[in-house]
């Protein structure tokens, strides 16, 4: 097993110990308040090194990251109801926070249906949920340098029509402006476990 999915292996025996993640949280935010909904990680994770496209066209890489907060969704354009449902949660999380006159992190869908969500096929889906979302998308191996440290599960249906599904996790990952992985939210989601915990875990104000 390589280091860095021993340590992600490590991370997740980790977080059974749920006082462990409080003390974390309580001293990565300086407060006492702790999130209602999303998981701590008990130390922040590095990302894996990989390659993506956005819906530009542009390179993504995990210095993409750097500077801003990220919320990281895996799904694809053609899913039929839990990547729609957690997009436009997330967008209605951002909207409620901003009109409240707090940061909220950017969003960002991954695609894990390289197939039939080219960047052009991206920009026109994420635009449905707002002008600052954005979308990437890759190889299936560029994909799986991503996602398989992470833990995040995709697979394509044995359909062979072009009308197949893939399945996918479902969780939504809090990626910090230095590119560390701090925290996850598991489905299913709603928008006042964004709203509520999003600010605590980010330090918004």
């Amino acid at each position: 097993m390589n280091p860095l999915r021993r340590n992600i292996a490590l991370v997740f025996v980790l977080l059974a110990f749920v006082g462990g993640s409080l003390l974390f949280f309580r001293a990565f935010s300086g407060g006492n308040a702790a999130p209602l909904h999303a998981t701590v990680l008990p130390q922040p994770v590095q990302l894996p090194d990989f390659t993506l496209i956005d819906e530009d066209g542009r390179s993504f890489t995990k210095a993409s990251f750097r500077g801003q907060w990220s919320l990281l969704f895996f799904g694809f354009t053609h899913c039929p109801d839990i990547c729609p449902a957690t997009l436009q949660q997330l967008a209605i999380a951002r909207s409620q926070s901003i009109e409240q006159d707090l940061e909220f992190p950017q969003i960002i869908l991954v695609s894990v249906d390289p197939e039939r969500d080219t960047p052009e096929v991206l920009a026109a889906y994420v635009r449905n949920f707002g002008t600052d979302m954005k979308g990437l998308t890759g190889t299936d191996e560029q994909l799986r340098r991503l996602t398989k440290p992470l833990g995040i599960y995709f697979e394509k249906s044995a359909q062979t029509s072009d009308n197949y599904s893939v399945d996918h996790s479902a969780a939504v990952l809090l990626i910090d402006q230095d590119g560390l992985w701090r925290a996850l939210f598991s489905a299913p989601h709603s928008v006042d476990e964004f709203v509520n915990d999003v600010p605590l875990l980010t330090g918004a104000d």
